[in-house]
């Protein structure tokens, strides 16, 4: 969706960080504040943590068979990425 690669728009669900000084990779997305507790269990917010903790090679990729490469490489490296806490 951040790479303009599905056919559902990035701003129906995310918006990108405003924020320059971010570490990590350049297209971090914003978490948007609620009251309500169960805004936590929408998918929008449950994969801002895991996107925005993503390597810079993983997010440039172009193809999404690309993408699942990366995350599959990062699973054999460090799988509690994959863990919900």
């Amino acid at each position: 969706m951040v790479r303009g690669i599905s056919t559902v728009p990035l701003e129906s669900y995310f918006q990108l960080a405003d924020n320059s000084r971010t570490r990590g990779h350049s297209w971090k997305l914003a978490k948007a504040h609620s009251r309500c507790d169960v805004r936590l269990h929408f998918f929008s917010v449950q994969v801002l943590n895991r996107w925005n903790s993503l390597p810079q090679a993983a997010v440039d990729v172009t193809t999404v068979d690309s993408f699942k490469n990366h995350l599959e490489k990062l699973r054999n490296k460090q799988m509690d990425f994959f863990m919900d806490f």
